[in-house]
């Protein structure tokens, strides 16, 4: 691409950027840009392709940039260069990628759904009373609000996780990293899957939002290291909180398990909790459980602390499990065998 060509597409490109920036993509965005951008191969005089990297941050809510790869062709007409068609070039696309965004602002959250979707706003008002039940367990170290995206679609929910949507039928929210966020970010927005997520009860979708606000709220407290069955099992002890339901209700396929017999030998290994994995229901149920004990027995404040500990405190060279019996015996008192016999009691007591 010849230096006026590339100055040219840079300038269409800043111009595009702006934009987004004023709103034109229907998001608050409180930056926007495209940066690294790098011509493609050499075509006819009136057109050219180039990809680049589009960077954004939503207004209020993204810490670090969002970084989307893009692949831009434009086009020279009588009035100047204008871009003629944008598309991904790798990674998960940005909302408006997929349609006409719609918005709803809550007290505590932004929810960014998609034209033909379900209402955001019924999202934000149970994102509004998850925030606060979080943030009096975990405290206010985190910054209290939440962004949510709610396509409108199971195949766009799978696209924004850039995975198989036979693998997360079932599944109604998730909680990820956005592209480019540092390594030590592991959780900064809310997926929602509209199917899984609308065939909820009205207590069972504020479980899932409170259960994957917990993720947001831990996020600088998760580490590599941290077993699953300890950082799901906080999410759903933190949502199921003072429900009032009863251990058969809230593990309902554990609690048939053990009553034909089928009883869990160890915690949950990291792989029971694979989307679309056989078991994965008892997984969540059984970490729950294990995180009921500890509450119950020691107080919500030494189940948070665990949780905390576990986090700054990584194996380094040594195996998972000798560092885990560490730690338990420090924060609780007891090895991690002793823990595990102390929660199948729990588990057995569920077949009375």
């Amino acid at each position: 691409m010849a230096a006026d060509r590339r100055a040219a597409a840079a300038a269409v490109l800043a111009a595009r950027a702006r934009a987004l920036a004023a709103g034109a993509a229907g998001v608050p965005l409180a930056e926007a840009a495209y940066r690294n951008l790098v011509p493609g191969p050499a075509g006819a005089p009136d057109r050219a392709a180039v990809t680049a990297e589009l960077v954004v941050r939503v207004a209020g809510y993204d810490a670090y940039p969002v970084v989307h790869q893009r692949r831009l062709e434009l086009l020279r007409t009588a009035a100047g260069w204008r871009v003629e068609r944008e598309e991904g070039a790798g990674g998960p696309p940005p909302l408006w990628d997929l349609g006409a965004v719609t918005a709803a602002n809550g007290g505590h959250c932004l929810v960014l759904g998609l034209a033909g979707g379900p209402d955001p706003a019924e999202l934000a008002a149970v994102a509004d009373r998850a925030v606060p039940a979080v943030s009096e367990v975990w405290g206010s170290g985190w910054p209290g609000r939440l962004l949510l995206h709610l396509p409108a679609t199971e195949e766009q929910f799978a696209r924004l996780l850039e995975a198989d949507p036979d693998g997360w039928t079932g599944m109604a929210a998730v909680t990820t990293a956005a592209s480019g966020a540092p390594w030590h970010t592991p959780a900064d927005r809310v997926l929602v899957n509209p199917e899984a997520y609308g065939g909820l009860s009205g207590f069972g979708r504020q479980v899932v939002v409170t259960h994957e606000a917990v993720h947001v709220a831990t996020r600088a407290d998760t580490r590599a290291w941290t077993p699953l069955w300890l950082s799901e099992g906080v999410a759903d002890w933190t949502g199921y909180r003072g429900s009032g339901r009863t251990p058969k209700q809230i593990a309902p396929e554990l609690a048939r398990d053990v009553a034909a017999g089928r009883l869990p030998t160890a915690l949950p290994a990291d792989g029971d909790f694979t989307a679309g994995a056989a078991g994965i229901a008892q997984a969540y149920e059984q970490s729950w459980l294990a995180c009921e004990v500890i509450a119950r027995r020691y107080g919500p404040e030494r189940l948070v602390a665990l949780y905390r500990a576990v986090g700054a405190s990584g194996p380094g060279g040594e195996d998972r499990e000798p560092w885990l019996d560490r730690l338990l015996r420090s924060e609780l008192g007891l090895g991690l065998a002793e823990f595990t016999a102390l929660w199948l009691t729990e588990v057995r007591r569920l077949a009375a």
